[in-house]
This record gives structure tokens, C-alpha cells and sequence, in this order.
């Protein structure tokens, strides 16, 4: 019971999270949409199963058997991540520019994802410094990736703030 009540409580305050930073970036129905698939059996059950309070239960589900069926499913329906641009083509897989909105939400989904996991040790730098961890790993469109990176920058030098509003401003206005 303790870990259904630890998975129900971390989803639910990222995805109420990310449709906060959203609304603030002005992708309200973005907002409302992030992460409902997380609810679904496919991933909620093994959520609840590998929940460990401190990191994606995603990660361990891997770690335990190799891939995960509820990441698969998760993926394949939430284009705010980089793995559903992946395409096929004669040459094999490669990446696909991501609409600048998706983007945005991407931003919004990593900085709350580092508020929640990380808790008091968030700083505005957590989100870049996650994102180059495993920067050399992401197979993402080279301007969606440089989108990203520029936003986790301009994250940790000036505040959230700023970058809500440099989002509003100058990013999204462009496309």
C-alpha cells in the first residue's frame, strides 16, 4: 500500500507540476494533457511495483528485466519526449525536428521531474546538469537538442522566472 500511495503522490505532484509550468509558458491544453498515459494499467501497475520514491521506477523496471512495457507505451504517446520523434528511414532510425511546443514541455516536464526526485537539493541547474549527463545517449533532432540545451541554460543563469517569460516572449512567438 505504501508504495501505491508513494506512485499515485509523485505522479500526481509532477504532472500537476508540469501543467503548472505550462500554463505559465501559455500550453494550457499541453498542460492538462501531460502524463494522463501514466495512469493507464501499462504504467501505472509497474509503476507502483518498482516505486522507490527517489528515481523513475522506469530505471529499475529496466534494471530488473531488461526493458520496460510501460516506458514502451509511454513513449509512443506523450510527444513531449525526444523517443517518439524517432522515425525509420532507409538508413535507419534518426530523429525528427520536434514542434517547438513539445519542446517547451519537455523543458517544463525535466525542470519538475528534478524538483520532485531531487526535492531541497534542486537547484535551477539540476534539469542541465541531468540533461548533460546523458547528453552523448539522446538521439534527438540536432535543433530540438540545441532548443533544449539553451533553455537548461538560460534556466540556470537566470532563474525560472526569466525563462518563463523568455519562453513567452522570444521562443514560442517565433514558431
Amino acid at each position: 500500500m505504501k508504495k501505491l500511495f508513494g506512485h499515485f503522490s509523485t505522479i500526481t505532484k509532477h504532472k500537476l507540476l508540469v501543467t503548472r509550468l505550462c500554463f505559465r509558458c501559455g500550453l494550457y491544453k499541453q498542460g492538462l494533457l501531460h502524463d494522463l498515459s501514466k495512469y493507464s494499467p501499462i504504467e501505472f501497475l509497474p509503476g507502483v511495483k518498482y516505486y522507490q520514491g527517489n528515481r523513475s521506477p522506469i530505471d529499475k523496471e529496466k534494471e530488473v528485466l531488461g526493458y520496460s512495457k510501460g516506458w514502451l507505451h509511454h513513449k509512443g504517446r506523450n510527444p513531449h519526449h525526444w523517443e517518439y520523434w524517432l522515425d525509420n528511414t532507409k538508413d535507419g532510425v534518426a530523429p525528427v525536428k520536434m514542434p517547438t511546443s513539445y519542446v517547451v514541455e519537455m523543458f517544463c516536464d525535466r525542470v519538475a521531474a528534478s524538483m520532485v526526485y531531487q526535492k531541497e537539493k534542486y537547484t535551477n541547474e539540476s534539469a542541465l546538469h541531468y540533461f548533460l549527463q546523458g547528453y552523448n545517449y539522446v538521439i534527438m533532432h540536432e535543433e530540438s537538442k540545441a532548443c533544449l540545451q539553451q533553455l537548461l541554460e538560460y534556466l540556470a543563469q537566470h532563474g525560472l522566472d526569466k525563462t518563463i517569460s523568455y519562453i513567452k516572449k522570444d521562443v514560442l512567438m517565433k514558431y
